[in-house]
């Protein structure tokens, strides 16, 4: 049993956390003539969920797996890489979805790169370099979420009934355009945010942090 020195400082779950999947990715960051630019994904058209869309490689977390483990070990199988090839700068902030998913980005740099990648779950990659999203702001749009409830829900336990006024929200969608590729959604918001965290902590002249 917990003591109520440990209750104090303790790290706050999220209620309902269990009915969220968990995701990780890494925004990587890697050496171009352009400059520092983010590598992107496109998901192999065989994939059955999301063929086609761009992203940041990453994946589902395996039972037990912290996050950051998660967020490399994908993008090991993804782009086949050693993890010595992969610096870690430190974890971007966390994406929750209206639709019960939670992502968890990790900002690093990827040394030695050979833009060799497995063909059974990426379909290509391209690079963007980071000036280009530090000079052009996403457009943003807002989806419209609606509340249904099931057929037996039970209304005769709340005020008003069928006519309890339900709170209403909206889901933002960003969307970058470069070149001929559209970057949007769930990844277009993690850009932002890195982006907002690399300016912050002037992280594209961090110098690697030495491991004891």
């Amino acid at each position: 049993m917990l003591d109520r020195f440990e209750f104090f400082n303790r790290r706050p779950g999220m209620i309902g956390e269990r009915n969220f999947g968990q995701y990780a990715v890494l925004a990587i960051l890697i050496e171009t003539e352009e400059g520092p630019a983010f590598l992107f994904e496109k998901r192999s058209e065989v994939l059955n969920r999301q063929p086609g869309e761009i992203c940041f490689p990453g994946g589902r977390l395996e039972v037990n797996e912290q996050a950051a483990e998660g967020a490399i070990r994908e993008t090991m199988e993804e782009l086949l890489v050693d993890q010595e090839q992969i610096e870690m700068l430190g974890p971007g902030d966390i994406f929750i979805s209206p639709f019960n998913i939670i992502i968890h980005p990790f900002i690093a740099r990827l040394h030695n790169y050979n833009y060799h990648f497995s063909h059974e779950e990426v379909g290509d990659i391209f690079t963007v370099p980071v000036r280009f999203f530090q000079d052009n702001k996403p457009k943003k749009y807002f989806n419209h979420l609606i509340i249904e409830q099931p057929n037996d829900f039970p209304y005769e336990s709340i005020p008003g009934g069928k006519n309890y006024p339900w709170l209403k929200g909206t889901y933002e969608l960003n969307f970058y355009t470069y070149k001929n590729e559209v970057i949007w959604g769930m990844t277009a918001s993690i850009v932002e945010s890195v982006v907002e965290l690399i300016e912050r902590y002037d992280l594209l002249s961090c110098k690697q942090i030495k491991k004891d």
